[in-house]
């Protein structure tokens, strides 16, 4: 029998403090910085929230373009993930 089941939040209030958040998060080990914090983001969030962390993101200095330790962006790396696009639409809107 399974243990009992976390009810699923669909509708998380992500307020400019939450978002602006992830800027603090420290790589693990040798990890680059920036990507990592990227990672995080992406992985946490959802397109229309991490649009507003990019705004953040890179007015903090932080590159969108990083790389991590095989030199491979993040875009480069969920070109091929279901919500990837959404995410890379994001990224090129920067520009």
């Amino acid at each position: 029998m399974a243990g009992p089941t976390q009810p699923q939040v669909t509708d998380e209030v992500w307020d400019d403090d939450r978002v602006k958040s992830f800027l603090d998060m420290q790589s693990y080990g040798d990890a680059p910085q920036a990507f990592h914090i990227l990672l995080k983001a992406y992985r946490g969030m959802r397109p229309a929230d991490f649009k507003r962390f990019m705004t953040f993101f890179v007015d903090a200095g932080h590159n969108p373009d990083a790389t991590d330790k095989a030199g491979r962006t993040l875009w480069e790396i969920i070109q091929n993930h279901r919500q990837g696009a959404d995410f890379i639409q994001v990224r090129n809107q920067l520009a």
